[in-house]
């Protein structure tokens, strides 16, 4: 995300509740994205308060744990340091990671950026469980990830869908030609979904926004994907006959 080299300047992320840990949603909220996973479990998942006797209503009851608000300050400058470090590119976020998570014993700062991650995982948690719009939206997303996925694995058919270049440079031409050709089909699904929905109403029918929204660009059983092979055979073959035996002293065209 940070290293996307387009026009697009993502505000959210979205992803599986395999993904998110205290640490990364401090990450991303020190880097000003919304990271918004899709929790699994929430009846052994913990809630977070930051006053200790703070009247939370309702809530009171499931925020019992307290945020170390004084582990946050003493470390605020060296966490600044590590979004700016992060946002400029001066260190990859898989080494940071490493580097943070000390092999199992975090580092005081990364401890401190788990502090401000429970926050906003907190108010993640409220508004997951509040929100019905925010709950489907996280849901409708993640399917269309998961139908991008799918249409790129029945693309990248070859070597077993396997990366076989050695080096990260052809690693990197190979998911970028995927990419295009997914992007290609993205695009003729879209443009004839609009045809045909120009169609329609030309004829009269009545087209709902509500079904518009349904629809996809990723959809592919219409389209070959392996291509078309033709076959001419030699005369005497296509009789049943055998085909000439070759001689390896003249150089000849193969059969």
């Amino acid at each position: 995300m940070l290293e996307q080299q387009t026009s697009l300047q993502p505000t959210e992320i979205i992803t599986d509740s395999a993904s998110y840990s205290d640490l990364v949603f401090g990450l991303f909220w020190l880097l000003g994205y919304q990271f918004s996973p899709r929790l699994a479990g929430l009846g052994k998942t913990r809630f977070w308060r930051v006053g200790e006797t703070a009247d939370y209503g309702a809530l009171g009851g499931i925020a019992r744990h307290r945020i170390n608000t004084n582990l946050i300050s003493h470390n605020w400058d060296d966490m600044l340091r590590v979004a700016g470090s992060l946002k400029l590119g001066t260190v990859s976020a898989p080494l940071l990671m490493q580097a943070l998570q000390g092999g199992g014993r975090p580092t005081t700062v990364a401890r401190a950026i788990g502090e401000v991650g429970r926050i906003a995982k907190t108010l993640h948690l409220l508004a997951y469980i509040d929100d019905e719009a925010y709950r489907r939206r996280i849901l409708v997303q993640l399917n269309r990830g998961e139908t991008r996925h799918t249409l790129a694995r029945h693309v990248f058919h070859g070597q077993k869908g396997e990366l076989r270049q050695r080096y990260r440079e052809g690693q990197e031409d190979q998911l970028g030609a995927l990419g295009l050709v997914v992007n290609m089909i993205a695009l003729w699904n879209a443009i004839y979904i609009h045809d045909a929905l120009d169609e329609l109403r030309a004829q009269g029918e009545v087209v709902r926004r509500e079904d518009v929204e349904r629809l996809s660009p990723l959809v592919f059983h219409h389209i070959n994907l392996q291509g078309k092979y033709h076959f001419t055979l030699p005369e005497e073959v296509a009789q049943g006959q055998h085909r000439p035996l070759r001689d390896p002293n003249t150089a000849q065209e193969e059969l």
